[in-house]
């Protein structure tokens, strides 16, 4: 028999989690991966397309290329270009014969947009940062410290009991002490269940949340208004009519009044329009289920560490509304499953619970473990059928 109560201490020690009180869990991820993946196109793809922007202008030289008369000198010829791109209106007669003035501005703007538009999607990003990651990195070191401890104590729980049944001659004691202590509660690690009930009534976590990506889609919409509004106007407008009366040439007789130019530039233009425009198209369906997560819980969770004794958020149906602090944590908890060491233990113990042929016995982790060390989960029935022949 000692041999056995060996081999049982032997397998409760394997199964006690290593201390981490050290490493303070510093791989502990604060954004959800796909929050990561929108923050690195929406921040970093207009970068890119800037970038690309400004590449080719160093590359190609003038972004405008006009048509001067033959006679222009080198020097007018240049600043027919200067002059042209720094004004960048496109003039044309009406049915009237007036001249009507139309800005090409667009095609100017059109790195610093870029750039404006990466650091207005940055915005989302610093508010997470500034305002919910120090809370959120509090909570997940306090929670996932908890059910780690949780189940250890649930373990050490079983090691104890295993010696007082050693070490007891009379099992009937040892057996109605265990009945008496589940009756009255003694096995429930409450700190960490109210803690999670306390949060399922905050909101500041979720309201950050909903905030960013709100704040996601309102700054997509304007660029959307912007390329519609700005950039499709000027789209197609490859050559414009450009008025050179100015400067250096404005007391010339024989220079004319207009001269055509054409933008080198409108193709990069053109795939910088359609780019943006693409991508922040397929963006906005992942921000709204992005949105759609805080409305359904994740429960398999939660059903998992329902193992550790009186851990019954789902049981006793404390899941109300899903828009709570609550809901982010688990969010926060499946994103950091790797750092929950205890979470792959209940697992395990939960696979093999719905195998095992004493199921109805076995609610918690404290049952099962009693079960592997050579404990019956409940009372034998031979002592339970002997109690009831001594006290008809």
């Amino acid at each position: 028999m000692s041999l056995a109560h060996t081999a049982a201490e032997y397998m409760l020690s394997d199964a006690l989690l290593p201390d981490r009180r050290g490493s303070r869990l510093k791989g502990l991820r604060l954004e959800l991966p796909l929050d990561k993946i929108i923050k690195f196109v929406t921040v970093g793809f207009p970068l890119l397309l800037m970038s690309l922007a400004f590449a080719q202008e160093f590359s190609s030289g003038s972004p405008i290329s006009c048509f001067s008369p033959s006679n222009f000198s080198v020097r007018q010829a240049a600043y027919v270009d200067s002059s042209c791109w720094d004004s960048l209106a496109h003039h044309k007669q009406d049915e009237a014969g007036q001249y009507q003035v139309k800005s090409l501005w667009p095609h100017k703007a059109l790195p610093y947009s870029l750039l404006a538009l990466a650091v207005a999607m940055y915005l989302p990003v610093l508010l997470w940062q500034y305002a919910a990651v120090p809370a959120l990195s509090s909570d997940l070191l306090f929670i996932i410290s908890e059910l780690d401890k949780s189940y250890n104590r649930s373990i050490r729980l079983v090691q104890h009991m295993l010696k007082i049944r050693q070490k007891s001659s009379d099992p009937h004691v040892f057996w109605d002490e265990l009945e008496k202590a589940r009756k009255e509660r003694y096995f429930e690690f409450a700190l960490l269940e109210r803690y999670l009930a306390c949060k399922q009534r905050s909101h500041s976590l979720v309201a950050t949340y909903l905030l960013r990506n709100s704040l996601l889609l309102l700054f997509t919409s304007a660029t959307y208004l912007y390329l519609g509004h700005f950039h499709l106007d000027v789209f197609f407008q490859e050559e414009f009519n450009c008025s050179i009366k100015t400067g250096m040439l404005h007391t010339e007789t024989h220079v004319p009044e207009l001269i055509t130019c054409r933008l080198t530039s409108l193709s990069v233009f053109q795939i910088v329009s359609l780019s943006s425009a693409t991508i922040y198209t397929l963006l906005v369906p992942v921000i709204i289920y992005n949105l759609t997560r805080l409305c359904r819980w994740d429960k398999r969770l939660l059903s998992i560490y329902e193992m550790l004794p009186a851990f019954d958020l789902l049981s006793r149906k404390m899941l109300g509304c899903p828009i709570n602090d609550l809901n982010v944590i688990l969010l926060f908890l499946r994103a950091n499953i790797s750092e929950l060491i205890s979470f792959s233990w209940l697992s395990v113990l939960c696979v093999l619970k719905d195998t095992t042929t004493q199921k109805h016995n076995i609610d918690t982790v404290v049952d099962f473990m009693t079960l592997l060390a050579g404990l019956e989960p409940s009372k034998p029935k031979h002592l339970t059928q002997q109690m009831h022949d001594e006290h008809p």
